[in-house]
Formats: structure tokens, sequence, C-alpha cells
């Protein structure tokens, strides 16, 4: 098996980040010891570990994850990640509202939205698809 050079692992689990904070946010993992395959495991559960291991009983449950400060690194990740899926989720949304709109009224995409017709135009404006991430985490191997 061949390995990937550092920048390369990185990039690949940080993909969610844009390039330009790639290199600040894998700064602040490596400055606290938190190696790329242990954020690419937290991402790859959507961070269900991090919340089980919270939601227990042990008073260590953040050493496994490298302390309290590389838990709270991991956490905010998962949360970038989720961010960046919502965001493509709506571009997702409102490019079907546009073509929705382009045979039917505003009215009528709101009723089969269960919307308001002011919310239809408000996600019909949501940002163009282009750069996101084409496949999640957990499905990119």
């Amino acid at each position: 098996m061949k390995r990937q050079p550092r920048g390369d692992t990185w990039d690949h689990t940080l993909a969610h980040r844009t390039a330009d904070t790639r290199d600040a946010v894998r700064d602040r993992f490596l400055d606290n010891d938190v190696p790329a395959d242990r954020v690419q495991a937290v991402l790859d559960d959507g961070g269900d570990a991090l919340y089980a291991a919270a939601n227990g009983e042990d008073k260590d449950w953040t050493d496994r994850f490298g302390g309290p400060v590389a838990v709270a690194l991991l956490a905010a990740e998962v949360s970038a990640l989720t961010a960046h899926l919502n965001s493509r989720a709506s571009a997702v949304r409102g490019r079907a509202v546009r073509e929705l709109l382009d045979e039917y009224s505003a009215v009528s995409v709101a009723a089969h939205l269960g919307v308001s017709r002011q919310k239809v135009y408000d996600i019909g404006r949501a940002n163009n698809l282009g750069t996101f991430l084409d496949r999640t985490p957990w499905r990119q191997s």
C-alpha cells in the first residue's frame, strides 16, 4: 500500500474546508498533537464517538481523543463539516426550487414544499453549486 504524503492526507481530511483555511486548521491540530487519522475517524463517524464519550460516566473521557483541547477542536471540525453539508443541501434545494419556478407559480411550489411563498423565493436565491464536496467523508473510500 502506498502512503500519501502528509499534505495530501490533510487535504483529504479537511476537504470540506476552503483551500485558504486548510493550513491554519491543520496547524491547530498539529500544534495540539492531533493527527490527521484521528480527525478523519471522528469525521467518518459524524462525531458519534465524541458524543458517546461526552455522555458517558468516565471522568477522563477526553483522554482517548487527546485531551480537552483536542476534543474541542475535533467537535468544531464535525460542526464545520456539517455546516458544509448543510450549505451543500441548501444549494441543491435552491437549484431545484429555481427549476420548479420555471414551470409553476410560487404559491404552487410553496404548497408542495410546505413553506410560505416568500420562503420559496428565499430558497431559490441559495448559492449556486460548485465548491462543495462531491462525496461525504464516510463515502469517499
